[in-house]
């Protein structure tokens, strides 16, 4: 996805592909219903598919860096998307991880690679990188493959060094603004 709702893909020959929407919401939307097809077309899915829905600033996040973010999930049924089993998109958290950490299902620490502050991703994630076979009582049933959208809102980069004016920068810093006040040590930068 572009900005100013295009999106572009390459095809099997590597020729480049635009296409422009009438919306953010219809490109965004074209981009799901992409990796679902991606998904709907794999014999066998062993590794975790994603989607880009906003790139965001700054740089990617690698191992070791900490993230807060935003997120949605659905089991994946019949094909598409089933009912919602977990979300803190409308609480007043959001969820901490650090990459590599293994704090997180494995499709996650994969899928989140990357990623940018301001970034949405789509990821399509099959149960050996999720809950596997034991699933989660009550809400993932054993063997289920995941969806979730996920929106990074803050970033700390793993490393830091100090400025000529002795405060603490990071030599990967991400400029984009912070929707939510500085704490904990996340860059608000």
């Amino acid at each position: 996805v572009q900005p100013n709702n295009y999106s572009t893909f390459y095809d099997d020959q590597r020729q480049n592909w635009s296409i422009m929407f009438e919306s953010e919401k219809a490109a965004t939307d074209f981009s799901k219903q992409v990796c679902i097809a991606k998904c709907n077309s794999s014999p066998v899915l062993d590794s975790v598919l994603y989607q880009d829905l906003l790139l965001g600033e700054g740089q990617g996040a690698e191992r070791g860096d900490s993230l807060e973010v935003a997120y949605t999930g659905w089991l994946f049924q019949n094909n598409g998307l089933g009912q919602v089993f977990d979300s803190n998109v409308n609480k007043d958290k959001l969820l901490r991880l650090k990459l590599g950490s293994g704090k997180v299902i494995k499709g996650w620490e994969e899928g989140m690679m990357g990623m940018k502050k301001g970034g949405r991703r789509y990821l399509i994630i099959p149960p050996a990188w999720a809950y596997g076979t034991q699933g989660v009582a009550g809400r993932v049933p054993p063997d289920s493959t995941l969806v979730f959208e996920v929106e990074v809102r803050r970033v700390k980069l793993v490393k830091e060094c100090s400025g000529s004016d002795g405060q603490s920068v990071s030599s990967r810093d991400s400029p984009a603004p912070s929707p939510v006040p500085s704490s904990d040590g996340f860059s608000a930068d």
